[in-house]
């Protein structure tokens, strides 16, 4: 009997699956060093102050107390660097203040860490954090981008001039003035891109480590990109030679963006364990994740559409500003800048765009990429516009999308926001998602529901994002600080079996699996057979993480070439043991052939030999181990539509997603079932963000959604059964034809929940509502009147 399949396009159920179910997974608070000490830090409790002292007397004499620590302590040591510039439309660079590990003299937002007790329990450290007396005078805060933008608004840093971190633009503003001028129609949108809280499943977690007999410094961390934590932190705050810093991510219990980034813990921990030569460890409590964790989103943005008379689209104008928070995270310069303005032309032919963008400061938690990262706040305002233009021209909203679409033969496609664009198939993911989600049989549902009383409604949205975020010589021009490349160690052992080094990390992606599978396709190696190792910097050549849906189309493409060059070797390896020429060598199914002949070696008999180098060739080395950097020439485009029916309560404004349907064009799949996982999740966050979640800061800079209880999170009652499709072309540029699918659920579903929630609500005159679209605000509109009769 055959052995089943277990390459690519092949259901296999996930190798870590089992780990993690049976409670065996390995995660950084499961890690505790011997003497190990807690850590607690003191946060402000103000969102803007000046510290006027800190009286340490009565914490340090608190029992178990081994030492605390301020910003004066910290004088030598870095602010945490942030990884992308932007330049201002003059050419002058970014606002860029000094981001301190402790408070520097002010407190800039509630949760900004001032201080940090170290204690041989985490009980003692919260108890004598509690005792630390700090004198703060209360200074005005702006808690919102209008208010941080209003003449005469308090700075939150000095160097920021009216608290503008860049003033940026893209495009060309003279052909779109033209074209609005000679338009038959103009559509104008206001909208917001609400705040997210991340909230990944697993809190983060820190532990120091230090080995006095070596100068070493370990960090155990809960993140997504190790490597790029050793960069930063090794270079830019502590000033250590890569070679000195090993940091650790094990598994980590997801992320969405927000363990990407080097934060103040970090620091912290690894420092002060080289200075008590002790492990020290720190965890985040959900409270303290709410006002320390980066959140994302947070846009308030003006569109403007201009269309000819038979609605083609003539010029995009786009306004949009941007919270940054405090400080400047690790990569957010980036979110509202290039990964947002350049996916502005979406999957439409306008000729003509135009974006500004201005960062602002305030005094909140920074604000970075989340789950997405820009291109759902773009697709929010392209479909919610497009709907928008739809309902103002009378144009059917199907037929407009469709008369807009990139034409399936006009790939690869320039659009006028520097992107380009290399495959696609509008029509046939729009046509699949209506067949799925019985587009044609609407009108009876809805008619079935307003039988029963209730309110029904139907949203589409045709989506567009940007994956891989490369290449690296690219991404620098654009103010990238580092490179967008990945690594890949392959390594074939002398029995056959192989270990995938990755500087891709896992954090709920199935790497273990899906990277199994790339080597039963390529090398014939059976899943089983299949290591996957990654997030140690002490194993992994270099790696830049996982995020921007990367893992597949940049990690999986540098496997490829490095197993590219295992089969290069085994062939010279077999030509050599079956006497024949390297030319005449081929490799399928795990076996090395002669052509033309029944010569053949299995490739562990290839690798034994490599490793008991007997019967050898005279000018190849030993060994079958190869390494692979693999730089993307262009990012990839996944693509799809998403649609949405919903039923609205009339008495209570609840509304309930009663139907979706998920088509998405991500490319090669590699594993079906971990691709519709993957839909799925970002389904579930893009309904949260739609309906239900949140940040909410008051006029006084306090973050009134600081927990479960004010914060509301999707739960299984508020998600359908999803039907998830794709329709793939296939990526021209990368070996595999992937194009990523982590975050194509979080991007699409937004817009088309509105749509659904504006269409239900359209005989109440409502053009739009913003996210979330609360029981609160539905409420509201339907008690403020009778709908609207068809006749009028």
């Amino acid at each position: 009997m055959a052995p089943p399949f277990e390459g690519i396009g092949a259901a296999v159920r996930r190798k870590e699956d089992l780990r993690f179910v049976s409670g065996h997974g390995h995660y950084t608070d499961d890690i505790n060093r011997p003497g190990q000490l807690h850590a607690v830090i003191r946060r402000s409790d103000r969102p803007h102050a000046r510290i006027r002292s800190i009286d340490t007397a009565a914490a340090a004499a608190a029992p178990g107390v081994v030492a605390i620590y301020t910003a004066a302590d910290l004088a030598n040591i870095g602010g945490l660097p942030c990884g992308w510039q932007v330049n201002s439309k003059d050419g002058s660079p970014m606002v860029e203040p000094k981001h301190p590990v402790l408070a520097e003299g002010k407190v800039r937002h509630v949760g900004d860490p001032i201080a940090v007790v170290i204690a041989e329990t985490r009980q003692q450290a919260r108890d004598a954090a509690e005792l630390l007396a700090i004198d703060l005078e209360d200074l005005p805060a702006v808690a919102t981008i209008a208010d941080a933008l209003k003449p005469g608004a308090a700075l939150v840093h000095d160097a920021a001039a009216g608290n503008v971190c860049y003033d940026w633009h893209i495009g060309e503003a003279g052909p779109v003035d033209a074209a609005f001028a000679a338009a038959a129609h103009r559509v104008r949108l206001d909208l917001v891109n609400n705040r997210l809280v991340p909230n990944a499943m697993e809190p983060r977690v820190a532990l120091g480590d230090y080995d006095r007999s070596t100068g070493d410094y370990t960090l155990y961390t809960t993140s997504q990109n190790p490597h790029v934590i050793r960069l930063l932190m090794g270079a830019f705050v502590l000033s250590l030679p890569e070679h000195k810093l090993r940091v650790v991510a094990p598994d980590v219990g997801g992320g969405f963006g927000s363990k990407i980034y080097h934060y103040a813990e970090e620091a912290i921990v690894t420092w002060a364990a080289g200075r008590l030569a002790r492990p020290v460890k720190w965890t985040a409590d959900r409270s303290e994740s709410f006002m320390s964790d980066a959140h994302g989103r947070d846009h308030v943005s003006t569109a403007e559409l201009a269309l000819d008379r038979d609605g083609r689209f003539l010029a995009l104008r786009v306004s949009t500003l941007a919270n940054m928070g405090a400080y400047l995270s690790t990569f957010a310069p980036a979110v509202p800048t290039y990964l947002y303005a350049t996916l502005l032309a979406g999957v439409y032919t306008t000729p003509a765009i135009y974006a500004e963008v201005k960062a602002v400061f305030t005094n909140t938690v920074p604000v970075d990429a989340y789950r997405g990262a820009g291109r759902p706040e773009a697709a929010f305002l392209l479909e919610r516009l497009v709907d928008v233009a739809a309902a103002e021209t009378g144009i059917d909203r199907v037929e407009l999308r469709r008369r807009n679409f990139i034409p399936r033969d006009a790939f690869p496609y320039q659009t006028p926001v520097a992107v380009q664009y290399d495959s696609g198939d509008y029509f046939a993911t729009l046509e699949a998602a209506m067949k799925h989600a019985d587009w044609a049989g609407f009108p009876a549902r809805r008619a079935a529901a307003a039988a029963r009383g209730r309110l029904r409604g139907i949203g589409m949205s045709t989506y567009l994002e940007a994956c891989g975020v490369a290449p690296s010589k690219l991404a620098g021009m654009l103010g990238a600080r580092a490179g967008l490349y990945e690594v890949a160690n392959i390594r074939v052992h002398p029995t056959g079996s192989v270990t995938v080094f990755t500087g891709a990390h896992s954090h709920g992606q199935g790497h273990e699996t899906t990277f199994a599978q790339l080597v039963a396709e390529q090398l014939g190696v059976p899943v089983a057979q299949v290591d996957v190792v990654h997030g140690d910097t002490a194993k992994i050549p270099f790696g830049m993480g996982t995020y921007g849906s990367r893992s597949l189309v940049v990690g999986g493409s540098a496997m490829v070439r490095a197993m590219d060059k295992i089969i290069a070797k085994g062939k010279k390896i077999a030509a050599h043991l079956m006497e024949a020429d390297v030319g005449d060598v081929e490799f399928k199914d795990g076996r090395f052939t002669v052509a033309g002949t029944d010569k053949s070696k299995a490739l562990g008999e290839i690798a034994l030999t490599a490793y008991v180098p007997h019967n050898y060739p005279d000018d190849l080395e030993p060994g079958l181990d190869e390494t692979a950097f693999y730089d993307p020439k262009n990012f990839t485009f996944p693509g799809g539509c998403h649609i949405c029916e919903v039923e609205i309560d009339r008495d209570t404004g609840v509304v309930q997603v009663v139907n979706f349907a998920a088509v998405d064009d991500v490319g090669r799949v590699v594993n079906p079932m971990i691709v519709e996982g993957q839909v799925q999740g970002g389904l579930a966050q893009g309904i949260g963000q739609a309906l239900l979640e949140n940040a909410v800061y008051d006029a006084d800079g306090q973050l009134v959604s600081g927990s479960f209880m004010d914060y509301t999170m999707p739960r299984a009652d508020n998600l359908p059964n999803f039907t998830v499709a794709t329709e793939n072309t296939m990526c021209t540029h990368n070996p595999l034809g992937s194009k990523g699918c982590g975050e194509v659920g979080a991007i699409g579903s937004p817009p088309a929940v509105v749509n659904a929630v504006v269409d239900a609500l359209r005989d109440f005159g409502v053009r739009h509502i913003d996210m979330p679209a609360t029981p609160a605000k539905i409420w509201a509109i339907i008690a403020a009147g009778q709908p609207k009769m068809a006749a009028e």
